[in-house]
């Protein structure tokens, strides 16, 4: 009875940390993305017009993504591929995705600058700087392995464990067991490793693949237009 006792009191103090870790997590995340929506203004406003005059379309890109508890979110990101896109596939899967990506989209990639419309998703409460990426609805296997795991428990983010372990070159099975892992062992500590490592691979490009060249990927491509 006093090891049960003891057992209970252990998970009920770890339940209290959690959600402890949890409020200040959201808290920097409403602060941190306000605060960075009104500093970088200028610079979003300067890719935009980029994003428009290289693309002739819309700067803004948005797309229907999975995010906490398998409820489906509007993304938000800077254009940096032709409207003509087939939809709904990630751009590591897209068969010959060098052919769809801007001139100027190449480099906004590469330096990440295409994801600052995402602080607005941050802000907005459907994503955190730090969590499992939020993948496309068409990315079954990925989100079901991630539901079996319980990774789908927690807000989506920019950048997480998976994204600094490879990004596109690992393995759906592998990329399910960082997002749980994460999930399991988030704390503040793992976060500040999260993205220090995150600047690490925007500087070096490590992880980048844009493009599936599988029959498997081809087969995957579908009908549409994204951007």
């Amino acid at each position: 009875m006093q090891k049960i006792l003891l057992l209970d009191r252990s998970y009920t103090e770890r339940g209290r940390r959690r959600m402890g870790f949890l409020l200040v997590k959201r808290t920097f995340d409403v602060l941190a993305s306000f605060c960075m929506l009104l500093v970088l203004l200028p610079l979003g406003l300067l890719v935009a017009l980029i994003c428009a005059l290289d693309t002739k379309s819309s700067p803004i890109f948005s797309q229907e993504r999975m995010g906490r508890g398998d409820k489906p979110f509007r993304i938000y990101k800077f254009r940096t591929m032709s409207p003509r896109t087939p939809a709904d596939v990630a751009t590591h899967q897209l068969v010959g995705a060098e052919n769809y990506i801007s001139r100027t989209g190449r480099v906004l990639r590469k330096l990440s600058l295409d994801e600052l419309p995402q602080l607005w998703n941050i802000l907005k409460g459907d994503m955190s700087f730090v969590g499992p990426r939020p993948v496309v609805l068409t990315e079954t296997e990925l989100l079901a392995r991630r539901r079996r795991l319980g990774a789908d428990l927690v807000r989506p983010g920019i950048t997480g464990l998976a994204q600094v372990r490879g990004r596109d070159t690992v393995s759906i099975q592998h990329k399910a067991r960082y997002d749980a892992y994460y999930a399991r062992r988030m704390s503040l500590g793992l976060d500040g490793r999260i993205v220090l490592e995150t600047l690490r691979c925007v500087v070096t490009g490590e992880g980048i693949r844009e493009g599936g060249h599988s029959p498997e990927a081809a087969a995957r491509q579908v009908s549409g237009r994204r951007g």
